[in-house]
């Protein structure tokens, strides 16, 4: 049973190039005003960007606790077994439900209304102390602290062998947010993003082939879908 257990628990100016030609072929005073213009029209932009710039939805400047839970894919498990990877949890991190859960230490968040802007979910959000761990025989391999990046869809962390540094805050995981659910907020205080994709990065499959000589460890292999709990109070 506990066995059971662990194999579960593993487991976001061109404008002004267009005048250029013109100005170019003009005569001093044509230059001399294209420039006037062209400058007015510079210093004017960002006033107008800036009063096109969608208004956020919800903005947590400093976040303050919860976590964020990882329902595990029965694939990513099943891979574990074949590979005859023990999985194990790091720090405060722990299984609730077949769900791998992460607490969050710190971080940001901000949320535009999907469509505003490109990534409407941006920040960062931190996991420190907490993760997971991998191991055949006597090879270890720790994943900690890790952070979320909406921004750039992916997920960092700190990676060890055998209590060695292998590396530090490596892309560890790709996060596919096409399947993102709208920002929940609930009467107790917290906000909840769900459906994001958790899957393994080119550099995680990489370095785990390498430590556990191994190619059967893929890139792009889910490895369970991301619920986010943050309190907003």
């Amino acid at each position: 049973m506990m066995l059971k257990s662990r194999k579960i628990v593993v487991a976001a100016a061109i404008a002004a190039i267009a005048v250029l030609p013109a100005a170019a072929c003009s005569s001093d005073d044509s230059s001399d005003s294209a420039s006037s213009s062209t400058a007015a029209t510079s210093s004017a932009a960002p006033s107008a960007a800036e009063s096109s710039a969608p208004a956020p939805v919800a903005t947590i400047p400093t976040l303050t606790g919860r976590d964020t839970a990882v329902a595990l894919d029965t694939g990513f498990t099943d891979a574990l077994t074949a590979l005859k990877l023990t999985p194990g949890v790091v720090g405060g991190a722990k299984l609730e439900n077949g769900s791998l859960v992460f607490p969050i230490t710190g971080g940001n968040v901000t949320y535009y209304t999907p469509g505003s802007i490109q990534p409407y979910v941006q920040g960062k959000i931190e996991h420190a102390g907490a993760g997971f761990s991998l191991t055949a025989g006597q090879t270890v391999v720790d994943i900690t602290n890790l952070t979320i990046d909406p921004g750039t869809s992916k997920l960092m962390a700190d990676v060890a062998v055998n209590g060695q540094v292998a590396a530090t805050q490596a892309i560890v995981f790709d996060l596919d947010g096409s399947t993102l659910k709208p920002l929940q907020s609930n009467p107790d205080g917290t906000a909840v993003l769900e459906g994001t994709r958790v899957l393994i990065s080119d550099t995680a499959a990489g370095l785990l082939n390498k430590t556990f000589n191994t190619d059967a460890v893929k890139a792009g292999l889910l490895v369970g879908i991301a619920k986010i709990t943050v309190n907003t109070k």
